[in-house]
């Protein structure tokens, strides 16, 4: 099978983002220049240290474009449009998707960045301009893995470099540091080491720590949600669903169903030696107090508790959905959300359930009419353009019948 073919050739548009560009310019700066710095400067190929240095530093570069491409390119895996469970009764448990005109299935949630159901949905990262999920989880992790260790290396590089050049230009006063320096003496380059050649490996050694520390972090996030076979989305659901109830005081026992118990076989899950993680992405393995819409009934209830709590709103200015409008005063325009979720443009007397929000910005969905019904409308809006409705009749009703229930 070749690589690229006219299938998936369109595919190839993810690298036209910022978050890939940012990503493959940091891999090729620290990868050509802890190449150059070993072996013009510090460790020469005519050495058997240097020869293994050398070929160390295009594993590392191989190992993490190949999980990088990979995370990219084979994708989360998708729910197919318009799915629909074999059993229709099953459909009562599940989320109907407007937008893919199908049902979502155990685990699956919609992106609006890929406008698909994704399996197993972790999130969307930006820097692969693609989701994390069933089919990528484990070439995921594998690069926030080998991203650090390859940097890591990188930066011992870079070190060695700068202080076997500069040894003998710059007194460092550490009268108690001794490095045997003779073997460097006897290695004259061929290029010397002048100030350009020192920024540059002194702006690949910034790269390298600060990708060593910020990608090290991700990936032990990302263990411990994969050692509980759990998704950064379903954590916060699991959060949700004891504080539901623990509000409401129902009594319940909620049960992660997807945790085996054991840390092990939760890896494997994820983890396997032919690089395709166990299940079809639609039906799972799950604890034995369990069964494969425990955690889709735990969703229809916080959904339907969220209708509840939210607050009506009616807009009072428009807002056309600028990120940072700087018409709306300045604490908005420097105090907007650093996520990537949407805005949604809004015209005065507009309706608005808002149910969550900070001091100067709101998120919520747009009350639509049937015929704009196809494509949920939600996102962040000032908090100056809206005033909250004093009769929320769809709320108290709400209420009123689960106080009755």
């Amino acid at each position: 099978m070749s690589f690229v073919t006219f299938e998936n050739l369109h595919e190839v548009r993810r690298l036209c983002h910022w978050g890939p560009v940012i990503a493959l310019s940091v891999i090729a700066i620290c990868s050509t220049m802890a190449i150059l710095d070993s072996v013009i400067w510090y460790w020469p190929l005519d050495t058997t240290g240097g020869s293994i240095n050398f070929l160390m530093l295009i594993n590392w570069t191989v190992l993490i474009l190949y999980n990088y491409f990979n995370a990219m390119f084979v994708g989360p895996g998708y729910i197919p449009l318009g799915w629909k469970p074999e059993t229709l009764q099953d459909a009562q448990y599940l989320q109907y998707c407007r937008v893919c005109q199908g049902y979502k299935a155990p685990r699956s949630h919609h992106c609006r960045k890929c406008n698909r159901c994704v399996m197993k949905m972790d999130h969307h990262c930006p820097w692969i301009n693609n989701c994390c999920g069933h089919l990528n989880h484990a070439y995921f992790t594998s690069f926030l893995l080998l991203a650090p260790l390859g940097c890591s290396h990188a930066a011992i590089i870079f070190i060695m470099t700068m202080y076997t050049q500069l040894y003998e230009r710059i007194s460092f006063g550490w009268s108690t540091v001794k490095i045997d320096m003779s073997a460097v003496r006897q290695f004259q380059p061929f290029m010397p080491f002048s100030v350009p050649a020192f920024a540059a490996t002194l702006f690949a050694l910034g790269l390298a720590l600060g990708t060593t520390i910020a990608v090290g972090m991700l990936f032990f996030i990302q263990m411990k949600v994969i050692l509980r076979n759990k998704t950064s989305i379903e954590s916060w659901i699991e959060e949700k669903a004891k504080d539901r109830i623990q509000h409401y005081q129902t009594g319940e026992e909620f049960i992660f169903p997807y945790d085996l118990g054991s840390r092990w076989q939760n890896f494997k899950q994820v983890f396997t030696w032919s690089g395709t993680p166990k299940g079809d992405g639609i039906e799972w393995l799950v604890h034995l107090k369990c069964h494969q819409h425990t955690l889709t009934i735990e969703q229809l209830k916080q959904k339907a508790d969220k209708r509840v709590r939210s607050v009506q709103y009616r807009a009072i200015e428009d807002y056309n959905g600028a990120c940072c409008p700087l018409s709306k005063g300045l604490q908005t325009f420097f105090r907007t959300p650093c996520t990537e979720e949407p805005r949604i443009p809004l015209s005065k007397g507009d309706t608005i359930l808002a149910t969550r929000g900070t001091k100067w910005w709101m998120y919520g969905d747009k009350v639509l009419s049937e015929e704009q019904m196809r494509e949920r409308v939600r996102g962040w809006f000032p908090r100056r353009c809206v005033e909250k409705c004093h009769y929320d009749t769809a709320a108290s009703d709400s209420t009123s019948d689960k106080k009755v229930n």
